[in-house]
């Protein structure tokens, strides 16, 4: 485990994700209001927040509309819509 991020003596986990999956997550994340987002503990909106921009550092913020609806038929073909 890492320390140093983002208050430093925190512990962070390493966490990989189809690049697929982190294109329509920070899609997602950029297009909706966290504050509509249904939480029980205001802790879940931060996790989000957070994870919002961890992904804003990877090179997937400049997918355009037909990458992201690649991203989003890859991930959701085996969910029978």
């Amino acid at each position: 485990m890492e320390t140093g991020f983002p208050w430093g003596s925190t512990t962070t986990v390493d966490l990989r994700l189809w690049r697929a999956d982190a294109i329509v997550l920070f899609d997602w994340l950029m297009s909706t209001d966290l504050n509509a987002v249904p939480i029980t503990h205001l802790a879940q909106k931060q996790a989000l927040a957070d994870l919002l921009a961890r992904l804003e550092e990877v090179d997937i913020i400049e997918s355009i509309d037909e990458e992201i609806a690649e991203a989003q038929a890859e991930v959701a073909k085996n969910m029978g819509r």
